[in-house]
């Protein structure tokens, strides 16, 4: 059979939008800040990422998410992380260095795609209130000062893009090793591979210390 072969599938069940469940007080109201541009607000969310959302936020359930390409999986858990963290920086709490959420990819290219995409939330649309994120991976060189990391951040496209004529990282974006052993970050992106060198040599264990 020849193509292109065209599917019709359902589309997903819908729930409630994101402004109803921050007028619910299941939800943070500050993270109406991160809508519009990059989470929608108004428009209604799928249902299995409303009800994902309330069993993490409300009853602290942990979850296996399998759903299909492009249904949202990612939202299902940020916005329960953003939330949790939010609610850290009313109460004050935030301000103990240590890792709240552990983000694993099997791929550097996702961790990276993963930090970019964070980064942008907290740093542009959230405006840094103060949530640290660090990306430890192969990728980041033992040796390498933040000076050294920034250098090679800067110049790629994706932070140019995002952080227009911006000379410097933001603050709370820890860059190399060295600063996230000293002061591990809230949000920690890594894979499996290094999960391993963290949990097994004692340098780099003090990351996760109080996680």
């Amino acid at each position: 059979v020849k193509g292109p072969l065209l599917e019709a599938t359902s589309e997903f069940v819908k729930g409630p939008s994101i402004e109803g469940m921050v007028s619910q007080g299941v939800l943070n109201e500050k993270i109406q800040d991160l809508c519009n541009k990059a989470l929608p607000y108004k428009r209604p969310l799928y249902l299995h990422q409303a009800q994902a959302i309330e069993k993490s936020v409300l009853h602290k359930r942990n979850l296996v998410i399998s759903t299909g390409t492009g249904s949202g999986k990612t939202e299902a858990f940020l916005i329960p992380i953003l939330n949790e963290l939010l609610n850290e920086e009313e109460n004050g709490s935030l301000l103990e260095p240590g890792v709240r959420a552990l983000l694993l990819f099997p791929m550097n290219a996702l961790a990276n795609d993963q930090m970019h995409r964070i980064a942008r939330l907290l740093f542009r649309e959230l405006g840094d209130p103060g949530i640290t994120l660090g990306r430890f991976t192969g990728q980041v060189s033992a040796s390498a000062k933040r000076g050294d990391e920034e250098a090679r951040l800067i110049s790629t496209p994706t932070f140019q893009a995002d952080f227009d004529e911006a000379s410097k990282a933001p603050k709370n974006w820890l860059l190399s090793r060295e600063e996230m052993l000293d002061h591990p970050p809230h949000i920690l992106i890594t894979n499996y591979a290094m999960l391993e060198h963290i949990l097994l040599l004692p340098r780099n264990r003090h990351l996760l210390k109080n996680a």
